[in-house]
């Protein structure tokens, strides 16, 4: 089982986004920025889905201060090819923000790359 957490202002947002696609194989749980490092770091969740308004500062800053930004990754207001997100995930990025703008386009491929390798 792969767990993705969800945080940031559009939480709810990306975890309806990934419970829409129901893949296989893939929880997903609605969390905040303390308990996902707590989480991530224990081995009880694999990713985390942060959005804030811009996907750069607020997504991800208590992740990358605590987790270190080789674990994490913002889109920022971007949307990334499969290659990009494939090659994240290659890299062992396990954090990702983006803007809330674009869960939809975002969500999709990121919860397809992940369920990929689960």
């Amino acid at each position: 089982m792969t767990t993705i957490l969800t945080g940031g202002v559009g939480k709810t947002e990306v975890a309806d986004a990934v419970r829409r696609l129901a893949p296989p194989g893939v929880e997903v749980v609605v969390s905040n920025d303390m308990d996902a490092v707590a989480l991530l770091r224990a081995g009880r969740a694999d990713y985390f889905l942060g959005t804030c308004q811009t996907g750069a500062g607020a997504s991800l800053g208590v992740l990358v201060g605590l987790m270190g930004t080789a674990a994490c990754h913002t889109f920022g207001r971007s949307v990334p090819s499969g290659e990009e997100i494939n090659t994240l995930l290659d890299q062992g990025k396990r954090v990702f923000g983006f803007a809330v703008d674009q869960v939809d386009a975002i969500t999709p491929a990121l919860v397809g790359a992940i369920a990929a390798r689960a």
